[in-house]
């Protein structure tokens, strides 16, 4: 005890006593881990194609040690690779030139998967969202689950083309991963989606949507 050490002979039941005594407490040491007061919200869960998108980096290097990134784009319900930048330097302008393009071919999500990197927390992507209408959903420091569609979906791409593949230049690397981005939609079929490849999945779900729009124009017009 600190009394002891400066003298006083005192025991810890004389102290509790007197401590009682003049009407004066110690603060008790919390318990257990502190937890949160308000919880986290479940992510979204999309019912169609381009309601979220989701979107992670990874890293690899060239023959000659150079390093480069690919930026993946994922459509979480179909499982789809929309698109897999490649560069040694991508940026916040390089990740809208991406969004934008894809834009094009497919529309605007809804909602957008990502990580707290500076290439998505950035102005430009701010700016990008708001004109588009679109939410970015930020996954917590440290939690990778957060963004677990699009961690899968690098894993495999790391395994199956990354780690397979000895890239000479970054224009070889651009060329490899495009055709192994284009050969995952078409060919790899997915449990979750009663093993279908993406490339089917998506198009039986616009077949349905385009009979469900007809049926429902000819009975307009009736």
């Amino acid at each position: 005890m600190l009394l002891n050490r400066e003298g006083w002979q005192v025991g810890k039941d004389l102290v509790y006593r007197l401590y009682k005594e003049e009407g004066l407490g110690l603060r008790k040491r919390p318990t257990g881990r502190r937890r949160a007061v308000v919880h986290r919200q479940e992510r979204f869960r999309p019912t169609g194609p381009n309601q979220v998108w989701a979107m992670d980096f990874v890293a690899d290097q060239l023959s000659d040690g150079r390093r480069f990134r690919s930026l993946a784009v994922v459509d979480i319900y179909t499982r789809e690779s929309l698109a897999i930048e490649c560069g040694q330097s991508l940026r916040g302008e390089d990740v809208v030139r991406v969004l934008n393009r894809v834009k094009e071919q497919r529309g605007l999500p809804q909602l957008l998967f990502c990580d707290n990197g500076s290439e998505f927390t950035g102005q430009i992507m701010d700016l990008w969202a708001y004109r588009n209408g679109v939410k970015i959903d930020f996954s917590r420091p440290g939690k990778p689950t957060d963004n677990a569609f699009c961690e899968s979906f690098n894993g495999t791409f790391r395994a199956e083309c990354l780690d397979t593949n000895w890239f000479q230049s970054l224009a070889e690397a651009k060329q490899v991963i495009e055709a192994w981005r284009e050969e995952y939609n078409v060919s790899r079929p997915h449990r979750a989606l009663a093993d279908r490849t993406p490339a089917e999945f998506a198009s039986q779900i616009a077949l349905k949507r385009d009979l469900t729009e007809t049926k429902t124009g000819q009975r307009l017009t009736q």
